[in-house]
């Protein structure tokens, strides 16, 4: 993995209620209504409002609609931040699963850690996004019958495809404007080049 201090940083300011067009402004204030605050990665995202629309869009219809319980939601987008390593998204999420998703913390500690998660059907959920996101939307049979097998379905296959799909927007948004953690995250602030990633072989 490139180390961060390598990475461009592009050169865009921080878009705020303030200075916003229209179009931001309108998407930044609901953004505000939402969560009560305007975070850090929408400011940025807002150069771009329709990047902004699309990924809260696109986010406010997984969580509708996507059939899964809010912890294994979190259990989701947690997975995919990991592997995409966005400090910035790891911070958040593992904040909203614990005040809001009430993911057990031992699960959240372990997808942060990369280690086993104890919990065995959100383990299965866990794995499977990994393999969505790792064989680039090319599970095996035998991946499918086993997230089939924890009782999920092949809709909830979909719902995941479009969980990666927001979480690829936020991501790769946090990562070229190397989003600066909100104070709210910063207690669970997560490193991806501190953490030292096992390397995972999907094709083994």
């Amino acid at each position: 993995m490139e180390n961060q201090h390598d990475a461009y940083k592009i050169s865009l300011p921080s878009i705020s209620l303030t200075n916003a067009d229209e179009r931001a402004k309108l998407l930044l204030e609901a953004a505000k209504k939402q969560t009560g605050m305007v975070p850090n990665m929408y400011e940025n995202m807002a150069n771009f409002p329709a990047l902004l629309e699309t990924y809260g869009t696109g986010y406010n219809l997984f969580r509708k609609e996507g059939g899964f319980t809010p912890a294994e939601q979190e259990v989701i987008f947690l997975t995919i931040s990991k592997e995409n390593g966005c400090d910035y998204c790891m911070a958040a999420h593992s904040v909203v699963a614990d005040m809001m998703s009430k993911v057990p913390v031992a699960v959240t500690d372990a997808i942060r850690n990369d280690e086993e998660i104890p919990d065995a059907k959100l383990r299965v959920l866990s794995k499977f996004t990994s393999v969505m996101l790792n064989k680039r939307g090319r599970p095996s049979e035998e991946d499918v019958q086993e997230f089939l097998m924890a009782e999920y379905t092949e809709k909830h296959i979909l719902a995941i495809i479009l969980a990666i799909s927001v979480k690829t927007i936020s991501n790769y948004s946090n990562h070229i404007f190397q989003t600066e953690v909100d104070t709210m995250f910063k207690a669970r602030e997560w490193s991806a080049y501190k953490l030292g990633r096992k390397l995972v072989n999907f094709f083994r």
